[in-house]
């Protein structure tokens, strides 16, 4: 019995230390990127302390509507009715979790266990995660479709090489290969399970009503933020426009693997901002008030509920 939880330690001391490293080289590349473009930093950190407090304000607001909006979609993706304060408290302390793992995956492991608490199983309850990660993005691709035609020229398709579109051809033909064979008919199971589940919630309109009201309300308060924040340091760009980019950087910040978008997503909204205009000191600012209302505000509070709700049991 000792050597498979040596096995087992060993095995989670090495995924540690793998993550640990990951956060080190982001943190690093992080700082390096601060270091060379420090004048804009600086100069955009000295604007925030200037802005508009007013606009400010509104971007808290929105910013703290943000969980509520994360709850109702995840209440929505399951058909069993779910204790309505843990599940926003679960929410808010997901955006702090969120910001420890890669790729969501801080925010996908709480919800899960949440609803494992809840009474899910652990397949539905992986699923219903599922169902509302893809849900927000579907919504945020409808968003940046409508967008779209009324601020023309703002954003192009990048251009795709014949070998990368080769690639990726050949990616998926691998991964077809590999599921049609031993892995196969546990991945039908797993898909007919979520399947399932999604025929469920939109058999129930409230549910499949807060599903997708949810996800769109999540998406449009994150860019009240970023318009907000706008706002707030002077960028003259008009909130659609602001509205499309914060959408366009977000979707193309989500495929980097980066704890809850830091860096990838600051550098993409960034780089969005200037290329549609905005000098480089107003983009820093508004990237940097984002931040600060999303993520470095609410992160120990956050902390600090995600511990009450481990003492609790609820996680």
């Amino acid at each position: 019995m000792t050597a498979p939880v040596e096995l087992v330690g060993a095995f989670r001391r090495r995924r540690v230390c793998w993550h640990l490293a990951g956060c080190l080289t982001l943190l690093l590349c992080a700082v390096y990127m601060a270091r060379r473009h420090w004048p804009a930093v600086e100069t955009g950190a000295v604007r925030l302390a200037v802005a508009d407090q007013g606009w400010l304000l509104v971007g808290a607001t929105a910013a703290s509507g943000t969980w509520a909006a994360s709850a109702l979609a995840q209440q929505g993706a399951v058909t069993l009715r779910l204790p309505a304060r843990r599940l926003v408290a679960a929410q808010f302390a997901a955006s702090a979790a969120n910001h420890v793992l890669p790729a969501g995956l801080g925010a996908g492991a709480l919800n899960l266990r949440f609803l494992m608490r809840c009474g899910l199983p652990a397949c539905r309850a992986a699923g219903a995660v599922a169902v509302k990660t893809t849900a927000g993005g579907l919504v945020r691709l409808a968003l940046i479709a409508a967008l779209a035609p009324a601020c023309p020229g703002l954003l192009s398709v990048p251009h795709v090489s014949p070998a990368a579109l080769a690639a990726v051809l050949g990616a998926a033909v691998l991964l077809a290969a590999l599921l049609a064979g031993p892995l196969w008919p546990r991945c039908r199971r797993v898909v007919t399970g979520v399947m399932a589940d999604i025929r469920a919630v939109h058999a129930c309109p409230a549910r499949a009503a807060a599903l997708w009201g949810g996800s769109l309300l999540f998406a449009l308060l994150h860019s009240a933020v970023v318009i907000a924040v706008t706002q707030a340091v002077g960028l003259a760009l008009p909130p659609l426009q602001v509205a499309l980019l914060y959408l366009a950087a977000s979707s193309a910040a989500a495929l980097l693997p980066t704890p809850g978008g830091l860096g990838s997503l600051d550098a993409a909204l960034a780089f969005a901002l200037t290329t549609a205009g905005a000098p480089a000191s107003a983009a820093a600012s508004a990237v940097i008030g984002y931040r600060l209302l999303t993520v470095w505000l609410p992160l120990l509070p956050g902390l600090l509920v995600l511990g009450v709700l481990v003492r609790r049991r609820a996680l």
